[in-house]
């Protein structure tokens, strides 16, 4: 059976439907990840979580997936319609060997695909580039299988109220006060948890922007890292005179917030706010920031008695760093956020937990907290494509040389320090492309700079991406 290598991507499998993945090829691509699983884990048969998002697609592939696991001889840990941090939590909360969740995130209504992990010592090691896709990939086109084995089983289980509350514990959230919240999950999985939570929170007005799962997306793109998408979100939390508005994308992994005047939250200073809140119930933690903007989470940082790590960019990469360094906590500028308690993964549960207990005891709006916690401006990405006959690493090396007088970092792209601003430049892992972002203690520098570099960058054969 014909297997699109292509589909094997960086961090997760992901290919459009039906011509890449469908009810044939995804028993080959099951096999595959559990016969990984197997021979990375030493032990056979596992104990799997399996869940599914709402697109067209994932009840198909879902049912399959769960055919092939359970003649393969796993006990399948059934959670349904899910969110991915949901099957994250799961594989820790159930004690199992592993997760896989059908999703294609933010991805188009016409793709799908698989995201999986396997857990070690309560530590979740997710199956990216540099963890094992290549060996699921080689698994998958060469059939090497692992054995069927007997006492494949299914159980199925409803996960969310006990990951909301365990959420809630752990981020000790205690006498929150009522809030009016709007919230646009894009018709995607945050609807799974996004009323529970403002249910548990007596008084709480939830305001509801597209709230029926419909795999197809017929308001928006689920992506709030475009902020198109949040325009009417943003408009809302305006006339409703809302505390706050929230965004969640496809799998709800990534979490947008709208302050009360209707402004785009940049994710770095909801990691302030909750590194702060962390380090004031024990300095001396850990808190890793990824390399694009570090500014304004390190002023913080130091302020609380905190010590910052900087990590390259990529969620899967994230949750090794932290657990590697034992890190409390890991803020992502594309609105990622991942925590020990979790295994080191994503939970926007806990992101909302530690934002309403603040604002249950900070009399003050949501905007005038965060602005005391910015330091820096940010740009937001620039994409520059690179013509065939240019390399990403000509153009890194000729920016390198104009600014020299910088401090030079080559972790993850090309970063240059300077005392007020900084910026990195970094290539994709999936397109021909270089991306830039610049963060500078004002906003006119950061204005100036961002025009300077973009310049730069252009005179040397790229062309601005849309």
């Amino acid at each position: 059976m014909n297997i699109n290598p292509s589909i094997f991507k960086s961090y997760d499998i992901r290919g459009i439907y039906p011509a890449d993945i469908n009810e044939e090829n995804i028993s080959i691509i099951i096999k595959a990840i559990y016969s990984f699983f197997v021979y990375s884990l030493k032990k056979n048969p596992l104990r799997i979580i399996l869940g599914h998002d709402m697109r067209l697609s994932s009840p198909i592939l879902f049912k399959m997936a769960k055919e092939t696991l359970v003649k393969m001889g796993a006990q399948v840990i059934d959670i349904g319609l899910s969110t991915t941090p949901s099957v994250y939590f799961a594989v820790l909360h159930y004690k199992s060997d592993a997760g896989i969740q059908i999703s294609a995130s933010h991805n188009p209504k016409e793709y799908n695909g698989l995201k999986f992990l396997y857990q070690k010592n309560g530590n979740l090691i997710k199956v990216a580039k540099n963890t094992g896709m290549e060996e699921v990939k080689n698994i998958a086109l060469k059939e090497n299988f692992a054995n069927n084995v007997k006492g494949g089983k299914i159980i199925k289980k409803n996960i969310i109220d006990e990951e909301i509350n365990f959420a809630y514990s752990s981020v000790k959230a205690h006498n929150l006060k009522p809030f009016k919240v709007v919230a646009d999950p894009a018709n995607a999985m945050g609807i799974i948890f996004l009323e529970k939570i403002f249910q548990k929170i007596p008084g709480s007005k939830l305001i509801k922007m597209n709230f029926e799962l419909d795999g197809t997306f017929p308001a928006h793109e689920a992506n709030p890292i475009k902020f198109e998408t949040l325009k009417e979100l943003q408009k809302k939390v305006v006339d409703e005179k809302a505390d706050f508005g929230i965004a969640t994308d496809g799998d709800a992994d990534r979490i947008y917030f709208i302050d009360e005047k209707g402004s785009i939250i940049p994710a770095t200073l909801i990691t302030s706010l909750i590194a702060r809140e962390i380090l004031l119930k024990k300095k001396g933690e850990t808190i890793l920031v990824d390399i694009r903007y570090i500014k304004n989470a390190k002023k913080i940082i130091e302020k609380f008695g905190g010590k910052m790590k900087i990590s390259i960019v990529g969620h899967s990469l994230i949750t090794s760093h932290l657990n590697k360094s034992r890190a409390a906590f890991a803020g992502e500028s594309s609105g990622h956020y991942f925590f020990r308690e979790t295994g080191g993964a994503e939970s926007s549960i806990m992101v909302i937990y530690h934002v309403v207990n603040v604002l249950s005891h900070d009399p003050r709006p949501i905007s005038v907290i965060l602005k005391e916690l910015q330091s820096a401006y940010e740009s937001g990405e620039y994409n520059f494509k690179l013509p065939e006959n240019i390399q990403s690493y000509t153009i890194l090396e000729k920016i390198t040389a104009l600014y020299k007088d910088g401090v030079i970092s080559r972790l993850d792209g090309l970063s240059i320090n300077f005392p007020i601003w900084r910026f990195n430049i970094r290539s994709s892992n999936t397109e021909p492309l270089i991306r830039l972002n610049l963060e500078a203690s004002t906003k006119d520098l950061m204005k100036k700079k961002v025009e300077e570099i973009k310049n730069k960058i252009l005179s040397l054969g790229a062309i601005i991406s849309d």
